[in-house]
């Protein structure tokens, strides 16, 4: 029985990303980034993040769905002078805007045509900042791995 060993990915967030399944078979490309919605898991393979956000991920979601809206609200308010019955109706349709947008984004990300967010844990404080950790095997050559291990924030 032959057994191919491979050398493991070099740095934290370097993996092989799943080429072909069939059945009890799989085959993994090279070391690379893990495609978006993916993080690498102890033995260095790209799994998909299937968690769904914890508290405060759904608060730092909230808040940057927000800001939009109040930025809108604030320069309608800026540039409106004195109140005018047209202000109203701009308020109004900030909101529509900017909810239909954030409808929309769900609709459009993995996966597709479900309002469902699937989220990759913070595990490490290095987690923020994957592109500090891009590894450098000869010192001079950097093996670009960055991506995002917080998948979606």
């Amino acid at each position: 029985m032959a057994v191919d060993i491979q050398p493991a990915c070099l740095g934290l967030y370097c993996g092989k990303t799943l080429l072909f399944k069939n059945g009890s078979t799989e085959i993994y490309g090279e070391c690379g980034v893990c495609p978006r919605g993916q993080r690498t898991n102890a033995q260095k393979y790209c799994q998909p993040c299937t968690e769904s956000p914890e508290l405060y991920d759904w608060l730092y979601l909230g808040f940057m769905a927000m800001l939009p809206l109040v930025l809108h609200w604030f320069f309608i308010e800026w540039y409106s002078g004195k109140k005018s019955s047209s202000a109203l109706f701009q308020h109004i349709t900030a909101l529509f805007e900017c909810s239909m947008a954030a409808i929309i984004t769900l609709l459009v990300s993995d996966p597709v045509g479900v309002l469902y967010i699937r989220s990759c844990r913070v595990l490490m404080l290095s987690d923020w900042y994957t592109m500090l950790y891009n590894p450098s095997p000869d010192y001079v050559t950097t093996v670009h791995c960055t991506h995002e291990a917080v998948y979606p924030l």
